[in-house]
């Protein structure tokens, strides 16, 4: 992605504080806006093994062949117990299933710290998807719809919550390299996803140099060209022009002084969530999060935006699971790495006082075949798993289901016109109805699970 210039940065800033001019100027919008709930949107971009954390297998059955110590790298796994592959044919041990006290979810070596999170994770197994491209699966699993003439045609989730929740905040949806898709005129502009490669471009987009001017002399000015436009609102038969650009110099001496700056601020966020740096190190010296440390920060500023309601929802990809050869033997490894991230962002948010009105939706493009390939990998399956952690749907929860022999989704009771299995759409119209949007508004297809709404 190209890295946008100061001038592009602003530039939208102020086309999404010109569109706000409706609801009155940047104190009014903050007071009015909706603090009470936020969203983390996270792409596990490539398709993930689902074997390995959601619906885990651990014994061979017809098409499945379990991760075993054959194929799967198990130094560094903290889940990881051994026991004996049922197989005649390969000697190897495969897993344990992970089952904590009190939970009503199994899972695999794979989960991480998230594990102890177990009572808030409503889990979606079976997902019918009725794809194995990585575009196609991308996009049907955060819009519901599939590609098009290669284009989406309804918006993604993040787009659809910011929408109806976030044309008050500052910036209602940042988007990090997440499929993001702002479809169909019926939306507010405000919405559009700000879409950024790293949080790092951001901050560079806002330093000033102080070569000619100080942050006072520029604050100064801000503040007379702000109240300059508020007089003429008040003189103008229609004010909405002038309040805008009032609204446009607040929104920009916000963002260019702290601690809105310290957001997007590498050495800030590292400090603020430390549990959550890139830098942080293992007692013998590697790297806690060595698969991704470059988009670890991510997260931090999800949070720490939060914090500050600057923002509405938050979207961001992790990505490198699409293991097709011998490089699946660290697709465990970068499982972990994911749900262990997600993990620590629930300590945080917990931490915070935040956790009680954020939602953290994870999904795939799809997920990996049941049975190992000659080139000791796993190839692409249209099934599929995703989590969904918010204080709005039941937690400690499992729903779909997949046949034992094939890994295929499997009819499930719980939809007006009968069995059949959970697909995307329906996922998303159960977070979009747990959170109080109407569904019907903006997805074509899908059912509100209503067993699962709090």
């Amino acid at each position: 992605m190209n890295k946008p210039s100061r001038r592009t940065f602003l530039k939208l800033l102020g086309g999404s504080a010109a569109l706000a001019a409706a609801h009155g100027p940047l104190m009014r919008a903050f007071a009015e806006g909706n603090t009470d709930q936020f969203f983390i949107f996270i792409h596990a971009a490539g398709g993930w093994d689902v074997t390995l954390w959601s619906d885990p297998r651990n014994e061979m059955a017809g098409l499945v062949e379990p991760a075993s110590t054959d194929n799967t790298d198990i130094a560094g796994l903290a889940h990881w117990k051994s026991k004996p592959l049922n197989s005649m044919e390969i000697d190897a041990d495969t897993f344990e299933l992970v089952k904590p006290m009190g939970s009503n979810i199994t899972f695999g070596p794979a989960i991480g710290e998230l594990v102890k999170h177990y009572d808030k994770i409503c889990l979606f197994n079976g997902v019918e998807m009725n794809t194995v491209s990585h575009p196609d699966g991308t996009v049907f699993s955060c819009t519901g719809r599939h590609l098009s003439g290669g284009r989406a045609t309804q918006s993604s989730i993040d787009t659809v919550v910011a929408n109806e929740l976030g044309i008050l905040q500052p910036l209602p949806l940042v988007s990090v390299r997440f499929p993001s898709w702002y479809v169909g005129r019926e939306l507010d502009p405000r919405a559009i996803p700000v879409r950024i490669g790293s949080v790092a471009q951001v901050a560079s987009s806002l330093n000033r140099s102080t070569a000619y001017e100080q942050p006072a002399d520029r604050d100064a000015v801000t503040m007379l060209l702000a109240e300059e436009a508020e007089e003429l609102s008040l003189q103008s038969h229609i004010p909405d022009t002038m309040e805008a650009m009032a609204l446009q110099y607040k929104t920009l001496q916000q963002m260019l002084g702290g601690p809105v700056k310290d957001v997007f601020d590498q050495t800030k966020l590292k400090a603020a969530q430390p549990t959550l740096s890139p830098d942080l190190k293992n007692a013998n010296g590697s790297y806690v999060f060595p698969f991704y440390r470059t988009s670890i920060l991510n997260a931090s500023f999800a949070i720490e935006a939060m914090k500050q309601n600057l923002v509405r929802c938050v979207s961001f990809s992790l990505g490198g699971i699409d293991t097709h050869n011998a490089n699946y033997e660290d697709h465990a490894l970068r499982l972990q790495e994911i749900f262990s991230i997600i993990s620590r962002m629930v300590d945080s948010l917990e931490v915070e006082g935040l956790l009680a009105k954020t939602h953290i939706f994870v999904f795939s493009d799809f997920c990996r075949t049941p049975q190992i390939n000659i080139t000791k990998g796993r190839d692409h399956y249209p099934n599929n798993s995703a989590l969904v952690i918010s204080p709005r749907l039941k937690g400690n929860t499992v729903f779909g289901k997949t046949d034992v022999e094939q890994l295929l989704p499997q009819p499930v009771d719980g939809f007006s016109d009968g069995p059949r299995p959970v697909t995307p759409p329906d996922i998303l119209a159960t977070l979009l109805a747990g959170v109080g949007i109407d569904e019907r508004k903006y997805l074509r297809e899908g059912e509100a699970i209503k067993e699962l709404i709090v």
